[in-house]
Formats: C-alpha cells, sequence, structure tokens
C-alpha cells in the first residue's frame, strides 16, 4: 500500500474517521483491493489527490452514526398491484397521517399521495410523490411512483436518486410487463431491492408462483423471509422465517401486530422454506456457506445480517408478504426496510470530476464536505417553481447561493421545504442523504448544483417519445396562455415534447402514449382553461439506411462578389443494430484540402440532414458519416458553403443507401378472460402483431405480443366491447421495425399528397 494512503487510513482510523465514505459496506471491488494493499502501481495516490483536490472530506463516526437513521426508499411496480395503497398504510402505521383513505374512496378523499384531482379520478398515480415518516427510531424517505408505463419518466428519475426500493407484484398477476420495466431500471441504477408480494387476500393469489417467475422473468436470486398463514378469505398473518415466529395483525385497522406461535399444520413448512432460504443466501455470502455447509445452526441475528450483506451487494432479493388493502403485513415491511436496505452512507455514488475530464470519482456522503445535488424533479406551483433535490454531500442552507453546473449560473435558495405529497414543512437546512425541495430556484431536471466543487452527478435516462398529436387552441387569445402551458409541461416532463410542423405551421406535442398525452391536454384545460382542438394521434416514425452509398459533392455558387465553394467526399452506412448512438460522424481527413476550421460546419451540416429524411421527414437513426477528402477554395470557402455541401452530400447518398422507414412497436400484455382467448388473439393478428406467449393466471389468459403502435389506436374500445368489459391491457415501447413494403409505398405517397396540397 502506498505511504500516503497509508498514512491517511491510520490518521482516519485514529480519528474515528470512515475514509472518504467507504465503510464496511460494499463499495467500489477496485476500493476495496486498494485498502486491503493491493495498491496496483500508485494508482491509489492519484485517487486520493483527486479526492483532496476537489475538497472531499471523510464521514465522522458521528455522521455515520446519524446517517445510518436515514432511509430513501422508492415504491414501484406495476399498475394496479398496491403501490399507494401500500404507502397509505405505511404512512398510517408510523403515525405521519390520522385516517385511511382508498385509492378510489367512497368518501371522495382519494390516497394521501394522489393529490392531483385527476390520479384520484382515475385512481392511478401520474406524478411521483414524495413523502417522509419515521418508523421505530429511523427516517424514511419515501417517493411512491406511478405504475403505468405513459409516466415511466417519474419511475426512471426516482430510482435515480434513491438507495433503496421496494418491489410490488400482485399475488395474482405476478410478474407483469411493468413489473419487468421497473425491475430494469432498478437494475440500470444498482438499486437494492425488497419484494413485497401483496394483494394476499385475493382469489387465487399464489405467492410461490410469484417467487419462481421473479426468478424465471426476472433473474432475480429471491426467496421468501415469509410464508403466509392462510390465503385469500383465509389470510389471518404471516410467519416469519428468519425468526420462527408468527404474526397476526388486529385492531380494525391492522395496528394490532401481535406475536404468536407457528400454527402446528405450517411448522415443517417453515423449517423446508427456511431451508430454501438458507440455500439461496448461503450462495452469495461466504460467511453464511460456512456455517451452511458445516450444517451449523444459523441464528436470526446471524442469517438476518447474511440478508443485509446480500441484499445491499445487489445479490439477493428479500420477499415479503402481506395484503395492504387488509392491513396486514405492512409494518414487518418496514422491519425489513430497516434491517436490509441501505442507508446513504453505505451505497456508492459517483460523480465526474470536471476539473480532470469526467474521470469517476467516489463522492463520500458526508454533511462536512463540499455541497453536490441533484435536481431530479420539478413541480410549478402556485409560489414558483418547486425543484426536487438529492443531497449527495454536503449541507444546504436557506439563504445559500449555489451554481448549476450545467449552465454555470449561480442561483440562491430562498426557501427550502420537506414534502408531504403536496404538503410542505419549512426547513432552514438539510444535509447529505436527505431528499428535500427547494422553491424559486430556476434550473432544469437531471441538473447538478454544488457550492462551486466542480463535481457533476451522471444524468438520468430519458426515453424517446413514441406518439405525436396536432394541439390547437380554440380561440386565438387562449394562444398565449397554451404557450405558457407547453413550456411549463416541457420543463417538469422531459418525456413531453413540443415541436411545430414546419408545412402547416401546427403545434405537435409529443410523448409515450395516449393516456401521458390525454392527460397532458385535460390538464391544459382545467389548470390554463384553455380548450384545444386534437388532432389525429401520430407515431413517431424513424427512418433508417440498409446500405452504404458514397458520395463525392461540389457546393459552388458564384452571383457577383464573395461566392461559395466547398466539396466533400465520403460514405454513409448503417451502423450496427446494437448501436446507442443514431448519427456517428468519423473525420477521415488527411492533410489540409479542408482546412481544420471548416471540420465542424460540415458535421453539423450531416446532422443537420440526419434529422430530416427523404422518405417522410422522419429522423434517420443508426447512420455513420464517414468523410474522406474535400476541396476548398482561397476566398469562396465558408463554413456556410461547407455545411450546405455536407447537407446536399448526404441527401444524394441517401437515395442511394436503400432507406427504409422504421415504425414503433410496443409489447402489448392482454388480460381477459379465458372465453375471449381466441377473439382476442385473432384481433391481435388482424393488428399485424406477433403473439409472443400467452398463458393463463388462474380463470384470465395473458397473451402477450408484438404490435405496430400505428395498428392500436382505439384497442381500448375495441376491447372493452368484445370482452364485455372485462379485458385489461398494457402497453410499452419495445423496439422500432422497419415498415412492410406496402406500407412504406402508403405512408410515402400521403406524404407526397399532403405535400402537393399545401
Amino acid at each position: 500500500m502506498s505511504r500516503s494512503f497509508a498514512r491517511v487510513i491510520s490518521l482516519g482510523f485514529g480519528r474515528g474517521l470512515q475514509p472518504f465514505g467507504i465503510n464496511s459496506s460494499p463499495c467500489s471491488a477496485s476500493l476495496r483491493a486498494l485498502i486491503a494493499g493491493n495498491d496496483g502501481s500508485g494508482l491509489l495516490d492519484g485517487w486520493l489527490a483527486r479526492c483532496l483536490s476537489t475538497g472531499l472530506s471523510p464521514v465522522t463516526d458521528q455522521e455515520q452514526q446519524a446517517l445510518s437513521l436515514i432511509r430513501n426508499i422508492g415504491i414501484s411496480a406495476h399498475i394496479d398491484s398496491g403501490k399507494t395503497t401500500l404507502t397509505e398504510r405505511i404512512l398510517f402505521y408510523t403515525g405521519r397521517i390520522r385516517e385511511i383513505h382508498e385509492v378510489r374512496g367512497k368518501d371522495g378523499v382519494g390516497a394521501k399521495m394522489d393529490s392531483m384531482d385527476l390520479e384520484r379520478e382515475k385512481g392511478i398515480t401520474i406524478q411521483s410523490a414524495a413523502t417522509y415518516c419515521a418508523w421505530k427510531d429511523k427516517q424514511i424517505n419515501i417517493i411512491d411512483t406511478p405504475g403505468h408505463v405513459d409516466f415511466t419518466i417519474e419511475v426512471e428519475r426516482a430510482l435515480r436518486v434513491l438507495d433503496g426500493a421496494v418491489l410490488v407484484l400482485c399475488s395474482v398477476g405476478g410478474v407483469q410487463s411493468q413489473s419487468i420495466t421497473v425491475d430494469r431500471q432498478m437494475k440500470r441504477y444498482n438499486v437494492p431491492r425488497l419484494v413485497f408480494v401483496n394483494k394476499l387476500d385475493r382469489a387465487g393469489a399464489n405467492p410461490w408462483r410469484c417467487i419462481d417467475m421473479a426468478r424465471d422473468k426476472l433473474k432475480l436470486n429471491v426467496a421468501a423471509v415469509q410464508m403466509p398463514i392462510g390465503l385469500e378469505d383465509q389470510h389471518q398473518g404471516v410467519v416469519d422465517l428468519v425468526g420462527r415466529r408468527a404474526f397476526m395483525f388486529e385492531g380494525p385497522k391492522g395496528e394490532k401486530v401481535v406475536e404468536a406461535p407457528v400454527p402446528e399444520r405450517l411448522v415443517d413448512e417453515m423449517e423446508a422454506r427456511r431451508m430454501e432460504l438458507l440455500e439461496r443466501v448461503s450462495e452469495v455470502d461466504d460467511s453464511l456457506a460456512e456455517k451452511f455447509l458445516s450444517e451449523e445452526p444459523v441464528g436470526a441475528e446471524e442469517l438476518r445480517a447474511a440478508i443485509r450483506r446480500a441484499t445491499l451487494a445487489l445479490r439477493f432479493q428479500p420477499v415479503f408478504m402481506g395484503s395492504a388493502f387488509k392491513n396486514k403485513g405492512v409494518q414487518l415491511l418496514l422491519d425489513g426496510v430497516l434491517d436490509y436496505l441501505p442507508c446513504p452512507t453505505e451505497v456508492v455514488n459517483e460523480a465526474l470530476d470536471l476539473s480532470n475530464d469526467e474521470a469517476r470519482l467516489t463522492l463520500p456522503c458526508s454533511p462536512g464536505g463540499p455541497f453536490v445535488g441533484l435536481a431530479f424533479k420539478l413541480e410549478e406551483g402556485k409560489y414558483g417553481q418547486l425543484t426536487y433535490v438529492r443531497i449527495y454531500s454536503g449541507t444546504l442552507r436557506k439563504g445559500d447561493s449555489v451554481v448549476n453546473l450545467n449552465s454555470n449560473k449561480k442561483v440562491r435558495v430562498p426557501r427550502l421545504v420537506r414534502m408531504h405529497a403536496n404538503e410542505m414543512e419549512d426547513i432552514n437546512s438539510a444535509a447529505a442523504g436527505d431528499i428535500v425541495a427547494v422553491f424559486g430556484m430556476d434550473c432544469a431536471s437531471g441538473d447538478t448544483l454544488s457550492d462551486g466543487v466542480k463535481l457533476a452527478m451522471t444524468s438520468i435516462r430519458v426515453p424517446e417519445p413514441v406518439m405525436s398529436l396536432a394541439l390547437t387552441p380554440t380561440s386565438a387569445e387562449q394562444f398565449p396562455t397554451f404557450m405558457k402551458a407547453l413550456q411549463r409541461f416541457q420543463k417538469e416532463d422531459p418525456t413531453f415534447r413540443v415541436s411545430t410542423n414546419a408545412n402547416t405551421g401546427e403545434m405537435i406535442v409529443s410523448g409515450m402514449g395516449e393516456l401521458h398525452l390525454e392527460v397532458y391536454i385535460e390538464r391544459i384545460r382545467r389548470e390554463y382553461k384553455v380548450t384545444c382542438e386534437v388532432g389525429k394521434p401520430k407515431v413517431n416514425y424513424r427512418e433508417a439506411l440498409t446500405g452504404r452509398a458514397e458520395f463525392n459533392y461540389l457546393h459552388k455558387r458564384q452571383s457577383g462578389g464573395a461566392g461559395q465553394f466547398g466539396k466533400v467526399v465520403g460514405w454513409i452506412e448503417p451502423l450496427p443494430e446494437d448501436s446507442p448512438a443514431p448519427f456517428v460522424f468519423e473525420n477521415k481527413l488527411v492533410g489540409t484540402a479542408v482546412p481544420p476550421e471548416f471540420h465542424s460546419a460540415i458535421e453539423k451540416g450531416f446532422q443537420e440532414a440526419a434529422n430530416s429524411g427523404s422518405l417522410i421527414g422522419a429522423p434517420v437513426y443508426g447512420v455513420r458519416v464517414v468523410l474522406t477528402d474535400g476541396a476548398s477554395h482561397a476566398v469562396d470557402s465558408s463554413e456556410t458553403a461547407f455545411r450546405i455541401a455536407a447537407v446536399q452530400a448526404f441527401r444524394q447518398a441517401y437515395s442511394l443507401a436503400s432507406p427504409i422507414i422504421l415504425e414503433p412497436v410496443m409489447k402489448v400484455e392482454v388480460t381477459v378472460p379465458s372465453e375471449y382467448q381466441g377473439a382476442t388473439m385473432g384481433d391481435i393478428n388482424r393488428r399485424k402483431g406477433l403473439i409472443m406467449d400467452s398463458g393463463a393466471v388462474g380463470d384470465d389468459t395473458v397473451v402477450s405480443a408484438h404490435v405496430p403502435l400505428n395498428n392500436m389506436f382505439g384497442y381500448s374500445t375495441a376491447l372493452r366491447s368484445a370482452t364485455q368489459g372485462k379485458g385489461e391491457f398494457t402497453m410499452e415501447y419495445s423496439h422500432h421495425a422497419a415498415v412492410p413494403r406496402e406500407g412504406q409505398a402508403a405512408l410515402v405517397g400521403e406524404i407526397k399528397r399532403a405535400a402537393g396540397s399545401a
């Protein structure tokens, strides 16, 4: 180990410090190796120097103790799995609210976390909502997220800033389409999670089938830490497999948790399920494996510690059970959040060091360090913009001035609050590990805020919209208000895009689906009193190449005075299908035939041309442009000349590269009573869908298919009509695929006719 680092380690431990936020919890393998003495040729000294140069502070024992009392969690699931009901029960049992209100309550109040009128009317969560509560001696910050795929950005940005999560599965539906999407998002941000199998009171409840589906479809290493005492209308409580105890939930609202002996009829099953739990955890935890292989008895505390280690290391996911609606199992799930999910210092947060070519740097969660926070969600309220901020380092105080690293502007913090759904509590300061909100701060979603230190947090992934509508206010007087609404919603929601049709001048709004756009149109009407005429929905097509084509284009214009001259030579070709970039420009120029000052103008020209293909004017995706040669004129060459040359060269080669049109294909999951299976599958086939899977779930049949989005308009009405209102479906973007030849000809013809009539 290098002497400088050894000295800091000895000094740190001698003063009771955790070196740079790394404690006994899982951290990066490279850092663990460094601490263990595997220095690896002085790399550690460079890491240490970067830490010291950016002013990062170690975490003291006192700070570590305070941060160990915080949990930042999200609750995510497929639509109608019971997330908001579960959150409502958590708030009630922690004393945060005094009464329980249901999502579709008869009292007209609705769940606390569904504060928007539209949410209460539709019985769904549209916006993620933040709250906080206390359980035992710890504070839990909670974000309740939507289940509908149209609002997937709300889940994405919540998981980006959370330390742990609860994945809720319906005991009847099991792993459904949005469950897979949410799990993928959790894996993207390395979020440790618990699984809660909900709705054990429903007919057809089968928690063991849910566990099998989680292993098969989600590829999770899951095992139950609880087993139910009765199912469906016989559901009474749960057995804790770790401690071999039974729990019942008594009182009118299940507020009294009563420990009881395990029923005699369940003892053998309890031991078998506990053995399965031991096997699963010992596969990923060495210390437990030693005891398990030597057949030594494993006590409750040893097993609990092993489960925690494996969960934080993302190698295991414990499964809890209950029925939030029937007030069973929620308090034990809260115990599980404290026992198995990380505190802020037990996750590794990486920042990009902007002063060192964006090198990745582990950011210690120290309240005494430099301030670094991520603005992850915006809302426009009656008091101005409300910005949700996750604080990763340092302390933020009311009245502070901080730097927005994305705009390099200094912004002030006039008001600091903690959120409880749509209510707020003013606070004077918040420290590393907290999730708070700031009023009156001008920034965008995904911006990093700091006190001047050049450390930026990685951004939030934003999916591309798949559907568009034309929107026009019914009266010209409403247009300024209409534009104000669009600007606000664009700022709040990165998946809501606004553009103008160059041919018709119409305002085009794009989003993630019909419901997504429908909600915003309704919000414009309610919140801004603007009624709109809505055009026919249109899908967001793309264009692509299937072959390679060369270009050799000279742009030359002489009209008296200075002329224009620019020549570009090269080729265009399709990128590999798995390429993440839609457009790649490679400059292979040798020599000075084209002076370097014109290179960026050439790239911009090709990029501009790729924004609108020649078939239907859709963006061209998956194209590589290679520039190999060119020519310039000492007097007539300019940036404008080379930009025009690049645009025309692309169009020249594009028609020779066998272009095609791509359309969005949706992953559709339809649940219908079994007697309607044949009619449902026949309708999907008529819509040119490809059926991927079908199977029975209780008395229902679940059909999974890939269907072109253009053929899914009006499907909700058609499904209800065909199944007497008993069918339901979910839909999410899967991929873009080539439009059949006859469909492509029809689209091109439609565009030409529209252009001719214009």
